[in-house]
């Protein structure tokens, strides 16, 4: 085993001091150790490799013990060889490594193993495709030595890089802007998988990933027995972004299909979806606390594998990528229904938004802005936004100002 291990660290190494990166945003404290977790293929290990470039191309590679667990000849290592992986670095560097263990989640009983190198003194960074990583047990076991990180699909600034589309200052009032709005209406239909770029048929190189999200994220590992119900869940839970949906109208749902479900195995299937980064989920602000959890509204995390279950539903796309940046700002927004409609409110930020593709018409117009206008009203918040696709203006009220941004600006203020 350690001929294959000193053989894998080293090509390691010499493969992550040639490679050529685009950055990713990415903030981290230089003697941390993290955890990253998030939705599969949104970008985990490369932003290893830009963290490893960043810290140590020029203080030495060699510094570096980088494992991918998802490496074909490592199938079989267990925890009983991660002390073997470490013991074979010292054997060829006689320097304590930083450590980077990639899809860890894969070695069972990994977390004692990581705890103890962070209690020795070392840094550590680990990354997983499964919420389960920062579940209670792991989180003891971690014992407050870890740093919990999220890593998201690309962002839309992210993204103008990956598509080599530079952002100047005077993007919004010159040509480059069609380039932009071009841009975004590529990301709104297609999302921010990083590799997406690289491919002309974005929908197949989509559902491939869908496909080993369903397979492998879900029923594999959950040990799912009703596929064809847990397919029917994401579709109605897809035809349903951006509205309220309540247990039991899911139920009732997927039901009308010919198929069953009860409710403990329905909040199972829920959970699965979103420990595997696929959906998200908010509550109304007003709502009773047993309501918030039966009673929410459901998004995913990508709007690329969400476009994969609509046809022309541009306006659901559009509040979907709303949520997506917000939970990527680190806000934890409510939807309001009570007195009024609103899309989202972040009680931490003063925030109000309503998202509407376009304004224009005049009942839908009346209908945003009364929304707004009352909640501004409830809550004392002086202004407000509409998110839309294209339309820009300021409306201003009694309450304060309205103002009305396409989204690709607001993407790209953030």
């Amino acid at each position: 085993m350690k001929g294959l291990f000193k053989k894998i660290i080293v090509e390691r190494q010499e493969w992550l001091r040639e490679i050529s990166l685009i950055r990713r945003e990415v903030s981290i404290e230089a003697k941390a150790n993290y955890v990253f977790t998030g939705l599969r293929r949104a970008g985990k290990s490369y932003m290893l490799y830009q963290i490893i470039q960043d810290l140590f191309q020029e203080d030495g590679i060699e510094r570096v013990l980088f494992i991918n667990f998802e490496d074909e000849r490592l199938l079989e290592v267990g925890h009983q060889d991660l002390q073997l992986i470490l013991d074979t670095f010292y054997e060829l560097y006689d320097v304590k490594p930083v450590v980077f263990l990639d899809e860890v989640q894969n070695v069972p009983h990994w977390q004692k193993f990581v705890r103890r190198l962070a209690d020795d003194g070392m840094r550590v960074y680990v990354t997983g495709s499964n919420a389960e990583m920062l579940s209670y047990e792991i989180a003891s076991t971690l014992g407050g030595r870890f740093v919990n990180r999220e890593i998201a699909p690309l962002s839309f600034r992210e993204y103008l890089g990956f598509m080599r589309i530079e952002i100047s200052k005077s993007a919004k009032y010159s040509a480059q802007r069609y380039d932009i709005i071009k841009a975004y209406d590529m990301y709104l239909m297609h999302g921010g998988f990083p590799e997406l770029v690289h491919f002309d048929n974005k929908r197949e190189f989509l559902s491939s990933v869908y496909q080993k999200l369903f397979y492998g994220d879900l029923i594999a590992r959950y040990n799912v027995a009703n596929a064809v119900t847990l397919k029917l869940l994401v579709k109605k839970l897809a035809e349903s972004v951006n509205s309220e949906t309540s247990v039991n109208r899911i139920k009732n749902r997927i039901k009308s299909t010919g198929a069953s479900i009860g409710n403990t195995t329905l909040f199972d299937y829920l959970s699965y979806l979103e420990s595997s980064f696929i959906i998200g989920s908010i509550s109304n602000y007003h709502s009773k606390f047993t309501e918030r959890e039966t009673n929410k509204k459901y998004y995913f995390l990508d709007t690329g594998i969400l476009a994969l279950f609509l046809t022309d539903q541009a306006t659901k796309l559009l509040e979907n990528q709303v949520y997506i940046e917000l939970r990527r700002r680190g806000l934890s927004p409510y939807f309001l229904k009570r007195n009024t409609e609103v899309d989202f409110y972040v009680p931490e930020e003063e925030l109000l938004i309503q998202v509407s593709y376009s304004i224009e018409d005049p009942d839908t117009y009346q209908r945003e802005v009364k929304g707004l206008r009352l909640a501004m009203k409830e809550f004392s918040i002086p202004g407000a936004l509409i998110i839309t696709h294209g339309e820009e203006k300021e409306v201003k009220v009694d309450e304060g100002i309205i103002h009305v941004v396409p989204a690709w600006r607001w993407l790209l203020e953030g």
